[in-house]
């Protein structure tokens, strides 16, 4: 008797973009221990060139990119119909970033990275994802 095989759903994608070699680490070692497949780059054009978006998954966005900052990189992905769901990172938002985080509807996670709000947002942002 064979039993019908079942391939598990792939790991869900998350898609980090921060030039801080540390920052992205931490983050790729943790999330992978939660079961997250992490692809990291260090900056917008490095994205962009990969050309290997998922239909599904999260985005995590440092604001304070080189060149292109996070939220003119969820723009940018945004007119090429890239509707992923992002949560932006970045040190003391100020009021004018807060707003226009708001209005691109993306949540941002203050660093230091010090507690599991990344990880919170992140998987709440993948479980609405159809």
């Amino acid at each position: 008797m064979t039993t019908p095989s079942t391939s598990p759903d792939p790991r869900p994608a998350v898609f980090l973009v921060d030039d801080d070699p540390a920052v992205a680490h931490a983050v790729q070692f943790s999330f992978d221990l939660e079961g997250l497949d992490v692809r990291s780059f260090r900056d917008a054009e490095s994205l962009l060139a990969s050309g290997d978006l998922p239909k599904k998954g999260c985005l995590i966005l440092d604001y304070h990119l080189p060149g292109v900052d996070g939220l003119g990189l969820l723009e940018q992905l945004r007119a090429k119909d890239v509707h992923l769901p992002a949560v932006l990172i970045t040190t003391n938002p100020r009021t004018h970033l807060r707003a226009r985080a708001a209005a691109a509807g993306v949540p941002i996670i203050e660093k230091p990275l010090l507690t599991d709000a990344l990880l919170t947002a992140v998987r709440s942002a993948l479980a609405n994802v159809d």
